[in-house]
């Protein structure tokens, strides 16, 4: 099944994404930090048949060609050209960054529509989240098949799952509560087959706005709750 999602966003975001997860300061951003956790995300798309945009390998193609700069011995008659691919990219960085809050800012209105109320929470109390990235998933989903023991990767998995069959599961299970944690479902699969069946259900549940990913902060906790939930209280 190949998932086609416009909850994605380009390779720019996923960037900032784990500078701001990992808390370097943009300015002073080491490639070789950043550059092995951006191909993790990059092969973790292909494996789930996740299809993205040209864009994302070549800027994969980018970051291996300054890393590889920078891991070779510098020479006095280097052209200062060669050199400013980093600072290129830096500058690019910022100046994303800066159209990031500008359009954040202008959102503001949208993700107050974003705020959840629970019916049995009084007016003065309510919760209020945003909503979680792709990316913030995709660690999530990474974060869970690190958990499963490696043996269970050579099981014989007899059990067949179809994605179909998780969002029928999951619709059914957000009807007995109002949210569950991404944590919880990954959770409470058996095995490596049944995490990756999950998180595709997910995605395509929130591609048909069935539901929608939520969290109190970035990088917390992700909570599932249907989508007509999220309105419902506006």
């Amino acid at each position: 099944m190949r998932v086609k999602l416009d909850i994605f966003e380009g390779p720019l975001d996923l960037l900032l994404y784990l500078i701001k997860k990992n808390h370097i300061d943009i300015s002073q951003v080491c490639v070789s930090n950043v550059v092995e956790q951006y191909l993790e995300f990059i092969n973790l798309m292909q494996v789930l048949d996740i299809n993205i945009a040209s864009e994302y390998m070549v800027m994969a193609a980018t970051l291996i060609n300054i890393k590889s700069k920078l891991l070779l011995p510098q020479e006095t008659t280097e052209e200062p050209e060669e050199v400013s691919s980093k600072e290129e990219l830096i500058k690019k960085l910022l100046e994303y960054q800066k159209f990031k809050e500008a359009a954040a800012y202008l959102k503001q209105r949208e993700r107050e529509r974003l705020r959840y109320i629970s019916r049995s929470t009084p007016d003065k109390e309510r919760e209020v989240y945003i909503e979680a990235s792709i990316f913030d998933l995709i660690s999530a989903f990474k974060s869970a098949l690190k958990e499963v023991p490696k043996d269970i990767f050579f099981e014989v998995v007899r059990d067949e799952f179809t994605v179909e069959e998780k969002m029928h599961d999951l619709l059914h299970l957000l009807l007995e509560r109002e949210k569950i944690s991404l944590e919880e479902f990954f959770s409470s699969a058996q095995n490596k087959l049944e995490i990756i069946v999950t998180f595709l259900a997910i995605l395509e549940l929130i591609r048909l706005r069935e539901i929608v990913a939520i969290q109190k902060d970035l990088f917390s906790e992700i909570l599932i709750v249907r989508r007509d939930k999220i309105y419902s209280s506006i």
